[in-house]
């Protein structure tokens, strides 16, 4: 049997920065560590601003992506935010 953990979602598409990466650092705050959460957006700076975020907050970014001007970033909660 197959055990699989449901991902939380964030969709901040059309919405500036720092706005996604504020939505997702409350999210996680909620979560238990090894938890993950998907964030939806489409501010180009969200790349970079997911990569300093997680960097400074021990979480870990798992996956980032972009397709047709959507970019998706998986986030796994550390063990502190």
């Amino acid at each position: 049997m197959l055990w699989f953990m449901a991902e939380n979602l964030i969709d901040a598409q059309f919405q500036k920065c720092p706005i996604p990466v504020l939505r997702a650092a409350r999210a996680l705050r909620g979560m238990a560590p090894g938890e993950k959460l998907r964030v939806l957006a489409t501010d180009p700076a969200a790349v970079g601003d997911f990569r300093e975020f997680c960097k400074a907050s021990g979480n870990a970014l798992i996956a980032a992506s972009e397709s047709k001007g959507v970019y998706s970033f998986s986030v796994k909660r550390g063990g502190t935010v």
